[in-house]
């Protein structure tokens, strides 16, 4: 297994962070197997989504909806609203992963694979890319 860790800045809102790009040139020089990412954080996740129609923003309104950020979080260190953040990763995994062939990723033709980053307390991120050759 080969493995490395890519550093991302998300900057302070929440973001949807397209990896795609990122995820396909480190998978590249590889043959089959599967590639495995994942974000060692406990308020973030990781999804494959489309990117750039909305998709991505609409994403992120419906986690506002299911998990406002206001003062009902028993979790409550960090700017208001901030234990929502801890509860992201059981709805939004902390980890995916994606066929390989021939170096390259076996997604459909509008995924991408994306870190999503509620999180306004911590902008900088470590996300663990992983081949597993077949």
């Amino acid at each position: 297994m080969r493995s490395e860790t890519i550093s991302i800045r998300t900057g302070g809102e929440a973001r949807v962070h397209d990896l795609t790009d990122a995820c396909a040139g480190f998978a590249d020089r590889e043959k089959d197997g599967l590639l495995h990412v994942f974000v060692p954080h406990a308020t973030a996740g990781l999804a494959i989504l489309e990117t750039g129609a909305g998709s991505d923003d609409d994403l992120l309104t419906a986690l506002d909806e299911l998990l406002p950020r206001d003062g009902r979080w028993r979790h409550r260190h960090g700017s208001q609203g901030h234990g929502r953040d801890h509860v992201l990763p059981a709805f939004v995994a902390p980890s995916i992963t994606v066929p390989v062939l021939g170096g390259v990723l076996q997604l459909g033709t509008w995924q991408s694979i994306c870190l999503v980053d509620t999180n306004l307390d911590n902008a900088d991120r470590t996300v663990r890319l992983s081949f597993l050759a077949g």
